[in-house]
């Protein structure tokens, strides 16, 4: 991890809701000093549009994201990898800080169930990026 700008890799199987949410959330709180990356197992062919209205809500603007196939690349080049329940599917490599944050998927569900998890991913968002600023 270089001291000025930290990497994270947010992971989970559709790359269409919980780790797009989070990417913007932390492209918005760590304000260009964490390189941001997201990814999915099975990438979607697009982003949870209940995901994007949740975001609009709080003024972030995911509408133009697409999911991402995951790879190894992606692992290797991030200092941090958060799963959201991809499992097994996402790859390890010794000297990577793993987390795995359990969080309901958006998937297929309204945008009152979806405000939650929303809300849960950006407490946990705000208390990375101070981690990560030391």
């Amino acid at each position: 991890m270089t001291a000025d700008k930290p990497s994270v890799l947010f992971v989970c199987v559709h790359n269409a809701g919980r780790s797009q949410m989070a990417a913007g959330f932390l492209r918005e709180l760590g304000a260009g000093r964490i390189e941001v990356r997201s990814a999915g197992s099975m990438p979607a062919s697009e982003i949870n549009p209940v995901a994007v209205e949740a975001m609009a809500e709080v003024g972030i603007d995911i509408a133009g994201e697409q999911p991402k196939v995951l790879t190894t690349d992606a692992v290797q080049d991030s200092d941090v990898v958060i799963t959201m329940g991809c499992g097994d599917a996402c790859p390890f490599f010794p000297g990577k800080r793993y987390e795995d944050w359990k969080l309901d998927d958006p998937a297929g569900q309204g945008i009152d169930a979806v405000r939650p998890i929303r809300d849960e991913i950006r407490r946990r968002v705000e208390a990375l990026v101070a981690d990560l600023r030391g």
